[in-house]
């Protein structure tokens, strides 16, 4: 068994971002002026990828899939508490 992932706020907060970022982008529709949010995207990814959390190579192969479901499950962990 691997050993649990633990992600600092700050980069689990971004990846949402970055997830909340493409979900806009996907729905836009097509010749809608999406330049801002594509932009965005691509501020966030640049951000992402060079966090500090990422500094040994073998971190960003094994952590990504963990990132990307700490982020879901932080937010519906949100959805819930508010509701």
């Amino acid at each position: 068994m691997r050993p649990p992932f633990h992600f600092p706020e700050d980069l689990i907060t971004l990846h949402r971002a970055w997830q909340q970022t493409y979900a806009e982008l996907a729905q836009a529709p097509a010749g809608s002026g999406t330049t801002a949010l594509r932009r965005r995207l691509i501020a966030l990814s640049g951000t992402l990828c060079t966090h500090p959390h990422w500094a040994t190579p073998a971190a960003w192969r094994t952590g990504v899939v963990e990132l990307r479901l700490a982020a879901h499950t932080s937010e519906s962990a949100e959805r819930e508490g508010a509701a």
